[in-house]
C-alpha cells in the first residue's frame, strides 16, 4: 500500500502519513505544522560596506541569507509626529551602522525636515511599490499580461524552484511602525513573496504588533542577525522575571497582565527567547488567493488577502443569494446578509464579530462564517487549506452582491459572476517576540480580555 496527498489537480508523496507493518497499518510521522524559525548566515558590516566579496554575496543570496549590506524598508503610520521622531532616530542609527534604509515618498518628505538624516546619502533610498504580475483589477491584469508578452523572461512560474534575480529596490526586512492596518498595507504592497515583517506597536489596539517602539532599533539588528543575543544575559533577565510561580518570559508587550500569582499557580514551559542562538521565531500567516470571474469565465480581478473576503448584499434591501461550492461539490445556498471567508489571522476580526471561531495563526485552515443567516442551522465552518471554495450569484437572485477584499477593492457581483478562494502560495511572515503561541495568547488576553472573570473561591 502507498499513500499520497492529492488536490484537485495533482498528487504528491504523503508528507506525514506512512504505512507500517505487513498489514497496512497507518501512522503519522509528526504534526502538520510547527514553529517556524529563521536565522541569517554570519556576515559583517564594516564602514557601511560589506566585508564579503561580490562572489561570496551572490552565493550567500542563493543560500537564502541576507544581502550585505542589508536593506530595511521602514513604514510609519501617517500623520503621527511622535512615531516619525522614533523613525528618524532609528533610521539615522541604521545608516551609521551601514544598513540600507528604504522609505516611501511620504516618510521621505517628513525626513527632509530633520537634519539628523542625510537624504542625499547612498544609504537611504526611495521605495516605490511595483505591481505584481497576475494581481490587481482587470486593467492591471491586462497590463501585466502585455508586459509579460513583451518581456517573457520576467514571467514568474509559481511551481518553479528558480528564484528571480536580486532587486536592489527590494528589502530584506520590513518594519511597520503603526497599527494592524499598516501591517495589512505592507501585505497588500507585496502581493507576491514577502520578506519577514517586524511589527512595532504604534496604533491603538495592536493585536498583531508585539514589539514596543522603545525596542525597535535593537529588534531590527537582532532580526537581521547583526546583533547577537547573549545567553547569559537572557538567563539573568529571566531569573528576575519570576512572580509567584508564573514565569514571565519575553512577551507580546511590556504591560502584560499576570493572573496567577500564588505559589500554586500554573507554570509555563520556557518560551523561545527573541534572538537566542541567532534564531528568530516567525508566524507564517496564511493568505487567501481570491479571483473574480465573470459569467463568461473571464478573470476580472485577483487579490491576496490577509484577513478575509466578504461577500454581502451591499446596499440592496434583499438578502444576499449565493450558491457556494467546495472542490466543485455543492456546499450550501446562502440566504443571509453575507458570508465571510477568513484566514486564521482574520479569525479575530470580522469573522469573530459574526460568531466565528478563534483560530491559532499556525492552523492551516479557511474559515467560513455566515453574516446574519436567515436560518438557525447555518453555523461557522472550518475547512482545510487545500480546498478550493467558490461562490456565485445565481440567475434567479433578487439582486446583485458585493465583494470586499480586506475591506478594500469593493466590486459588484452581477448575476453569473463568481468568486474563487483558495490558499495563497505567498504567506506573510511576521516576526514573533517570543513564539507564535505566546504572542497570540498574550494579544487575546490583552486586547479582548479573553475568558476573564472573577476567580471562584475554593471550597472550605
Amino acid at each position: 500500500m502507498e499513500v499520497a496527498w492529492c488536490t484537485h489537480d495533482k498528487c504528491t508523496d504523503a508528507i506525514r502519513e506512512k504505512v507500517v507493518g505487513s498489514h497496512n497499518h497507518m501512522e503519522l510521522t509528526g504534526p502538520a505544522t510547527g514553529q517556524v524559525v529563521y536565522s541569517w548566515e554570519k556576515y559583517s558590516i564594516e564602514s557601511g560596506s560589506s566585508a564579503a566579496s561580490s562572489a561570496e554575496q551572490t552565493t550567500a543570496n542563493n543560500n537564502g541569507s541576507v544581502a550585505s549590506p542589508p536593506a530595511v524598508l521602514i513604514l510609519v503610520k501617517r500623520e503621527e509626529e511622535k512615531l516619525t521622531k522614533v523613525a528618524v532616530d532609528v533610521i539615522s542609527k541604521l545608516m551609521n551602522m551601514g544598513v540600507q534604509v528604504l522609505v516611501d515618498t511620504i516618510l521621505a518628505g517628513n525626513l527632509s525636515e530633520y537634519v539628523s538624516v542625510d537624504m542625499e546619502s547612498d544609504m537611504i533610498r526611495l521605495f516605490e511599490p511595483k505591481p505584481v504580475a497576475g494581481f490587481g483589477t482587470d486593467s492591471q491584469l491586462k497590463e501585466s499580461t502585455r508586459d509579460t508578452k513583451n518581456n517573457p523572461s520576467e514571467e514568474i512560474d509559481d511551481d518553479s524552484d528558480e528564484q528571480p534575480s536580486a532587486d536592489l529596490s527590494d528589502p530584506d526586512l520590513i518594519v511597520t511602525l503603526g497599527g494592524d492596518g499598516l501591517l495589512m498595507y505592507a501585505a497588500h504592497v507585496f502581493s507576491g513573496p514577502v520578506p519577514p515583517i517586524l511589527p512595532v506597536a504604534g496604533g491603538s489596539m495592536g493585536f498583531l504588533t508585539p514589539f514596543a517602539r522603545e525596542e525597535m532599533f535593537d529588534a531590527i539588528l537582532i532580526s537581521l542577525g547583526i546583533q547577537q543575543v547573549d545567553d547569559e544575559e537572557l538567563d539573568e533577565s529571566e531569573d528576575d522575571d519570576n512572580m509567584g510561580g508564573l514565569r514571565i518570559s519575553q512577551r507580546a508587550n511590556n504591560n502584560m497582565q499576570v493572573e496567577a500569582t500564588s505559589p500554586d499557580g500554573y507554570t509555563e514551559q520556557p518560551a523561545l527567547a527573541f534572538g537566542r542562538n541567532n534564531q528568530i521565531c516567525i508566524s507564517m500567516r496564511m493568505r487567501l488567493d481570491c479571483r473574480i470571474f465573470g459569467s463568461d469565465g473571464t478573470l476580472k480581478s485577483r487579490y491576496n488577502v490577509l484577513n478575509e473576503v466578504v461577500i454581502d448584499r451591499g446596499s440592496s434591501p434583499y438578502l444576499a443569494s449565493l450558491e457556494c461550492f467546495c472542490d466543485d461539490v455543492h456546499l450550501t445556498t446562502v440566504q443571509a446578509d453575507g458570508i465571510i471567508f477568513s484566514t486564521p489571522t482574520g479569525s479575530t476580526a470580522y469573522s469573530m464579530a459574526a460568531g466565528g471561531s478563534v483560530v491559532h495563526p499556525a492552523v492551516p485552515a479557511i474559515l467560513v462564517t455566515p453574516i446574519c443567516p436567515h436560518v438557525l442551522s447555518f453555523r461557522s465552518m472550518v475547512f482545510p487549506d487545500h480546498v478550493v471554495l467558490r461562490c456565485y450569484v445565481p440567475s434567479d437572485a433578487r439582486s446583485t452582491a458585493c465583494v470586499y477584499f480586506d475591506g478594500k477593492h469593493r466590486t459588484e457581483l452581477n448575476r453569473g459572476d463568481s468568486v474563487q478562494i483558495e490558499m495563497s502560495a505567498h504567506p506573510v511572515p511576521t516576526i514573533n517576540r517570543a513564539d507564535h503561541s505566546s504572542d497570540w495568547l498574550s494579544s487575546l488576553k490583552r486586547n479582548f480580555n479573553f475568558n476573564t472573570r472573577v476567580r471562584q473561591n475554593p471550597l472550605r
